[in-house]
């Protein structure tokens, strides 16, 4: 009986998009291929780099939850380089720092376009699957999860991408490669929609905010053709077209405007008085709660429903009172800088720290610094380097009066430590001018209102505590906005928590006298026009270079040394050839070194010489480690006549092999030990003893150096010197004359 034939499996035909970079460079969009199971999913490719996100989204809502419960997850696979994860366990673990900043990019991009009162839980994947090790892929990751939200049927307001804009020598280059990037003054990362800019991320090298503004109008150019590109491919997917309805959200209205009418006047009142942060919650709370207590049981149980309506009133009526009187919740003006002050040198024990508080909010830094091996290595699959700079954010709960379990950083902790990292890693010196590996351990032990921005004020001061000649101090702020529908606005300077949470925008840069170093932007509604951007940053400018003056009252510059309990290094380079000598045979030679001087020596080679680094609290023992290896790599030639100081490194019958210079060494021969006659070597030296002596010759057989310790002691008085001996009386059997050979009779001839 034939066998019936299986049908032949068919590839399914996907929908592709393509996007033009310039310069014969691209962007694919493709779905219906992989991940079909999936809410929406896209693999997006330039060059050999290729992304696939996808999404997926709850239709009802968990029960009691107000809010979207969005996760974002980036992801770098290791095969995507060709690569085995590093340790013990052969597997991607946990998601490193450069994931998890990857990850919060997309978030806050993709977050404020889900209606708000959307609470499924949505979960987006973005997993590298492959890499050229050219195109970078965290500026493809929002574009790609944008792209599966686009094409799947949940209700989103976007499409949103973002891109990475940098400047190298004048010119402006969206998407780089990792070559171009090199050298860039200007390195952002920006999110928009085609109408709005969302969020901004980066570092600059000191540039102004003319420039700045310049590099995001040209990144939101190219951000309005992927968004175009996106919606062209949702065209195309028939699911998209619909999107899902749902009800996640239970209202009473009569409910809403009996909270608003009761409250308002009493908030905006509340929101009128200069007070502090506890003051004014426990002012807020009594009006809340003089409403509840004439609720029935069956309202108050509406639990959720009442924090909204709350939250609502509180809201408008604080924001009412920015726009219509100009007063802030703390009674500034909507331009001022809280109180400051600061103080450096207020942990003894540590190499450099500082305070830095700003009204409510404080933090304290702290300076260590170590050598080569102290360096944080770095070992994803697309990056492995070693970075000599570290600056670690914590923010225990109570800086915020709260109980909290304590574990390991999060991804706002992560996200804020980066932040100040790149505010202050351009002015940290490189090279010779520092051979530091420095950490800069920031705690918060206040906050309400930009901590971040005291991580990086109490990070200068802190590094100029420490003695280290940074190029520029560094300070930053934190802006804020409030607007209404009418186009009315008003920016706000060093923000409140509460300003943060109640406002439209979360604006923190940073910089020096000259310029920009870094900067973080988020927009919480859309609409932000370039001429509002351009007079927010020039109000952060002001506020800026006020901080800075106030914390150069405290410290203008740094010191001028390190501290004194803080280890010194010193570094030089050897000749390639030297490195072996230097380490000696199974590391015997720097051993010995390090143990004798009490100094912690690195020996790597780059770039074809041998890079040393010498670290010590001591400065006699590393001077005495550098003459040793400058010994061994530049040996001296020793002079006949000069006195010298060695150790006695082997004792033999007939004398001793003592060291001049690192790897040079000459003979004290028995009879040069002293004036007198010494029969056993061992009476006047002890192995590892330090002698001084004087280099007599150099023998013409073997030119070894002849040595004498007796020319250094006094002659005894009286003493006369003996004959020369003659060649047959010599002692040394290598100096005696060969014997004459007896006479045996005649030889036998062949």
């Amino acid at each position: 009986m034939a066998r019936r034939a299986r049908p032949k499996k068919m590839k399914p035909t996907g929908i592709k998009k393509t996007i033009d970079l310039g310069g014969g460079r691209t962007i694919s969009l493709e779905t219906g291929i992989l991940a079909k199971q999936a809410d929406g999913s896209v693999t997006v490719r330039c060059g050999d780099t290729i992304i696939l996100a996808t999404v997926v989204a709850t239709k009802e809502a968990r029960e009691g939850i107000d809010f979207l419960p969005l996760q974002v997850e980036y992801r770098e696979k290791y095969s995507a380089a060709g690569r085995f994860p590093g340790g013990f366990f052969k597997r991607e673990n946990r998601p490193s720092d450069g994931e998890v900043l990857v990850s919060r990019l997309v978030d806050r991009a993709l977050r404020p376009l889900f209606n708000d009162d959307f609470h499924g839980d949505t979960q987006v994947q973005i997993s590298l699957m492959s890499t050229d090790k050219q195109n970078p892929s965290d500026a493809l990751a929002c574009l790609a999860a944008s792209a599966a939200i686009a094409v799947s049927d949940i209700p989103f307001n976007g499409p949103v991408s973002e891109v990475r804009i940098i400047r190298n020598n004048g010119t402006w280059t969206v998407n780089p490669t990792f070559q171009e990037m090199e050298g860039a003054d200007i390195d952002l990362i920006v999110a928009g929609t085609a109408s709005d800019v969302l969020m901004v991320e980066g570092e600059m090298l000191e540039v102004s905010e003319a420039d700045m503004i310049e590099g995001i109008k040209t990144a939101h150019t190219a951000i309005k053709d992927q968004c175009r590109v996106i919606n062209e491919l949702a065209a195309d997917v028939p699911k998209s077209h619909t999107k899902r309805t749902y009800d996640h959200e239970e209202n009473d209205a009569e409910l809403e405007k009996a909270i608003y009418d009761a409250t308002f006047q009493k908030y905006y009142d509340i929101a009128l008085q200069a007070s502090a942060k506890e003051v004014r919650s426990e002012a807020f709370n009594k009006a809340k709660e003089d409403f509840l207590a004439n609720l029935t049981d069956e309202q108050k149980a509406k639990k959720a429903m009442l924090a909204r309506y709350f939250k609502k009133a509180q809201k408008a009526a604080v924001r009412r009172v920015v726009l219509e009187k100009g007063i802030r919740l703390d009674g500034r003006k909507t331009d001022e800088i809280r109180p400051i002050w600061s103080e450096v040198d207020v942990l003894p024990g540590t190499h450099g720290s500082a305070i830095f508080t700003r009204g409510e909010t404080q933090a304290i830094n702290l300076v260590t610094l170590g050598s080569k091996m102290d360096q944080q290595t770095v070992d994803t699959a697309l990056v492995k380097r070693s970075d000599t700079f570290m600056l670690h954010y914590n923010f225990p709960s109570f800086s915020v009066g709260e109980v909290r379990p304590i574990r390991g950083p999060g991804r706002r902790e992560i996200g804020h430590g980066n932040l100040a990292l790149r505010a202050l890693k351009p002015m940290i010196p490189t090279g010779t001018d520092n051979p530091y590996t420095i950490r800069l351990n920031c705690d918060i032990l206040e906050s309400n209102g930009s901590s971040s921005m005291a991580t990086v004020c109490s990070g200068t001061l802190a590094l100029m505590d420490a003695g280290i000649q940074i190029k520029a101090p560094v300070s930053g702020i934190a802006m804020g906005m409030i607007s209404d529908p009418d186009g009315k606005y008003a920016i706000l300077s060093d923000i409140l928590g509460d300003e943060d949470h109640l406002g439209d925008m979360d604006f923190k840069v940073t910089g020096t006298e000259k310029g920009i170093t870094a900067t973080q932007m988020d927009m919480k509604v859309d609409g932000l026009s370039y001429e509002v951007l351009a007079k927010a940053l020039e109000q952060a400018r002001v506020g800026r270079l006020h901080i800075l003056g106030e914390m150069m009252k405290t410290m203008a510059k740094p010191n001028a040394d390190y501290k004194e309990h803080a280890p010194r290094i010193v570094s030089i380079e050897i000749p390639k050839e030297s490195i072996g000598p230097v380490i000696g045979p199974g590391g015997r030679v720097i051993q010995e070194i390090q143990a004798e001087t009490q100094t912690t020596i690195v020996l790597d080679e780059v770039d074809g010489m041998g890079q040393v680094q010498i670290m010590s609290e001591n400065k006699a023992g590393i001077e005495a480690a550098l003459a040793r290896i400058k010994a061994i790599a530049f040996p001296p030639t020793a002079e006949i006549g000069v006195t010298y100081k060695g150790k006695v490194k082997t004792i033999m019958p007939y004398g001793a092999f003592v060291e001049i210079f690192p790897g040079t060494d000459g003979l004290l021969h028995v009879s040069e030990l002293d004036w007198k006659r010494v029969e056993n070597v061992e009476d006047v030296l002890k192995e590892g003893e330090m002698i001084e002596f004087q280099v007599v010759g150099k023998d013409p057989r073997t030119g070894k150096l002849k040595l004498s310790r007796k020319v250094l002691l006094p002659k005894p008085e009286g003493y006369v010197e003996r004959e020369p001996a003659m060649e047959g009386d010599r002692r040394d059997r290598g100096d005696r004359p060969r014997r004459e050979s007896r006479d045996r009779g005649p030889r036998r001839e062949n």
